[in-house]
């Protein structure tokens, strides 16, 4: 995230803001020191593409941050049509953060015009946490070159130039490449398309629970995530005693709502490795403590 900012944002950076991962970015622009104004909505709320396009008309960003999927809300936000509001402004660099998104939905990064995608490996990935990826389009590489004070660490232009050479600017963490070499070989041995449609049929499994249960969705209608679920305790239950109980009697592990939504949601996740056995035996799990 440090790295998008210091290398793209110049004039201004229009910060997409709907839970406490895009809420971080504005926290991130305004610390490397850059001129930057949020674009915030209600929790549980999406970006409406409408209010982007009305904030760039105004000349005053350079660069948009973005969050696929918001997975302290479940909020998945409509990429492709912000995607062709930024088609109007090829002035404007678009950053996009997929954590709980990358390889579990598609995500056409040159068709759509993503300039920088970034993800981290303990989500969507299933990896141990500690290990980022990012993908820098040719028109960003471009701005990065006009851009002073990109820092050591984050430079875009130097990682570009160790990659030719197949190294890193600094030693990586090479067992969580060893990781990734082994998780993209499960990843095709099953199938892109086949692993999106894993991800679209354990997802609806956990929508179907959340309706037969009495619970509400916290994300809107139509703009909810893929892969987790943030669900609304409408009924008023003990969200942290439902989690111990979880914990305790089956050694299953929920979260009981994430920041300032603590107790009010609870997030059941389908992302990763996650099959139709497994997500059935936790919402049986589920109806079990409940």
């Amino acid at each position: 995230m440090e790295a998008s900012i210091r290398n793209l944002a110049d004039r201004g950076v229009l910060c997409c803001m709907c839970g406490a991962f895009s809420d971080k970015w504005f926290d991130v622009a305004l610390r490397c020191g850059k001129v930057a104004e949020p674009l915030q909505v209600d929790w549980g709320k999406h970006i409406d593409p409408a209010a982007v396009d009305r904030q760039l008309a105004t000349g005053k960003f350079d660069t948009v941050t973005l969050t696929h999927s918001e997975t302290s809300t479940g909020v998945m936000n409509p990429l492709e049509d912000i995607c062709s509001v930024l088609a109007k402004y090829p002035e404007v660099t678009l950053v996009l953060d997929t954590v709980s998104s990358f390889s579990a939905v598609k995500i056409e990064m040159d068709v759509l015009g993503i300039d920088v995608m970034l993800t981290g490996a303990q989500k969507a990935l299933a990896l141990p946490p500690g290990f980022s990826l990012f993908s820098v389009s040719e028109k960003a590489f471009a701005r990065a070159e006009n851009i002073q004070n990109r820092g050591f660490y984050f430079d875009f232009l130097q990682f570009r130039e160790e990659q030719a050479e197949w190294m890193t600017p600094s030693t990586p963490s090479v067992a969580h490449i060893h990781a990734l070499q082994s998780k993209l070989d499960e990843i095709f041995e099953e199938g892109i398309e086949a692993r999106f449609a894993r991800h679209a049929h354990t997802n609806a499994l956990v929508h179907d629970w959340v309706r037969r249960s009495g619970f509400d969705f916290f994300a809107e209608e139509g703009f909810r995530s893929k892969t987790l679920t943030c669900v609304k305790n409408n009924k008023g239950i003990d969200v942290l005693e439902f989690a111990r109980k979880l914990r305790e009697k089956h050694h299953l592990v929920i979260d009981p709502g994430y920041g300032k939504i603590r107790g009010q949601t609870f997030r059941l996740s389908n992302m990763g490795d996650e099959t139709e056995q497994s997500v059935s035996h936790l919402l049986a799990c589920l109806d079990q403590v409940l």
